[in-house]
Order: C-alpha cells, then sequence, then structure tokens
C-alpha cells in the first residue's frame, strides 16, 4: 500500500494509528498538497485537513513544513534509486539492462502520486537541504549507472560517470516530456524509443577483451 493509499485508508478523525502508520499515512497527505499546490502555496493547515488530523497531531511528526518537505523528498528520492538499482541488477543482457534502466525512469514518472514532480520540478531548490537531496539522487543514479559501464568496458572511472550522467538524464527528461505531452504515443513505444536511442550509444564502446568487430551483448 503507497502512503497515498494509507492515507485514503485512514483519512477518517479520530482514528488511532500506530507511529509509523500516522506518519505514512501524513506523508501521503503532504505529497498530495505539495505536488497540487507546491511547496510554496502549501500550508500545514491543508495538510491536516487532507490527512484528517488536528494541527498539533501534525506537529507531533513533523516540526515544521521544510521538515515535512525533507521527509517526503528522502523517501521518493530513495525510491528513484532503488528503481535504478534494481533495474540494473535485473539481468546481464546489456540492451535489456539499458530498457530495463529506461523503463525505471518511465515507472518512476508515471507513477501516479505525482513525486517526481518533488525531485525533478521542486519550486524549493533554493533551499540548501532540498537542493542537495536532488543533486545527491542525480549523482547517485549515476553511478549505479557508472558502476556497470566501467566492469563492461575499457572506459575509465570518469568517462563511465559522464555517460551515466547522460543517460540518466535523457531518461527523466523525456519520460517527464513525454508524460506532460498529449503525443499519443503509448507507454511501451515510449520506452522502446529511450531505449532504442539509448542502447545505439552506450553500444557503441565495445566490451572488455572483446574482438574487433564483435556485436556488444
Amino acid at each position: 500500500m503507497t502512503a497515498i493509499e494509507q492515507t485514503e485508508a485512514a483519512r477518517p478523525r479520530g482514528t488511532r494509528l500506530p507511529r509509523r502508520a500516522r506518519r505514512n499515512q501524513l506523508l501521503g497527505a503532504a505529497q498530495e498538497v505539495f505536488v497540487a499546490q507546491g511547496y510554496h502555496a502549501a500550508a500545514m493547515d491543508d495538510i491536516a485537513e487532507r490527512a484528517g488530523v488536528s494541527k498539533p497531531v501534525l506537529y507531533q511528526h513533523f516540526p515544521g513544513k521544510l521538515e515535512l518537505y525533507l521527509a517526503l523528498l528522502d523517501q521518493h528520492c530513495d525510491a528513484l534509486l532503488q528503481a535504478v538499482r534494481t533495474a540494473l541488477a535485473s539481468t546481464t543482457d546489456n540492451k535489456q539492462r539499458v530498457a530495463a534502466t529506461m523503463d525505471a525512469y518511465v515507472a518512476y514518472v508515471e507513477d501516479e502520486g505525482g513525486a517526481f514532480r518533488l525531485v525533478f520540478e521542486s519550486d524549493l531548490t533554493n533551499e540548501p537541504a532540498v537542493r542537495e537531496r536532488v543533486e545527491r539522487v542525480s549523482l547517485q543514479t549515476a553511478e549505479a549507472i557508472s558502476d556497470v559501464i566501467a566492469e563492461d568496458t575499457d572506459l575509465s572511472k570518469d568517462e563511465s560517470m559522464l555517460l551515466a550522467v547522460g543517460l540518466g538524464g535523457v531518461a527523466q527528461v523525456v519520460a517527464r516530456y513525454w508524460l506532460s505531452r498529449d503525443t499519443g504515443i503509448p507507454r511501451d513505444r515510449a520506452v522502446g524509443l529511450l531505449t532504442s536511442i539509448a542502447w545505439r550509444g552506450i553500444a557503441g564502446f565495445p566490451l572488455q577483451g572483446a574482438e574487433p568487430g564483435e556485436p556488444p551483448r
């Protein structure tokens, strides 16, 4: 059950929940409000009302709006990183690995809760704590991709990282564009096109120990 689903299930006032369940409920309500209104327009009153709790209950778990936003950002940055790591580990076939990674970005952006907006489209990037988290997850996902590239090719660590940053950047920008425009392109086709451009680029770098002219795998 997602945080938003927990919010829906637990919304009636007066329901006593275990602390962790209450925290998840509040995070789900906060996600709905922050995604819909942005950080600056959102108010703790709105979040408490959305969760069906009093403001004192909300403040028992989060001392302020920024702390609540950061907790939510941590949750969804971790989710993106885990999705990318899972995709990379899902197969040893590199073309399928690229496809799984591109699909992970599309799935993350496509999630109905809209959490990707907090990570990729935050209106609070002038806040150092927010900027640090956004930059960190971009770096960590690139490092995960870079480790695979460096392991399989003769490229240096820095060269692998440069390519990984490019692949991650293309994935999230294209996924967001696809979601935001009524292009009529089906999801599977969008993932396939994204995979094609990523694979055509990365496949140009031969595997370690490959014979000249040997096809990539």
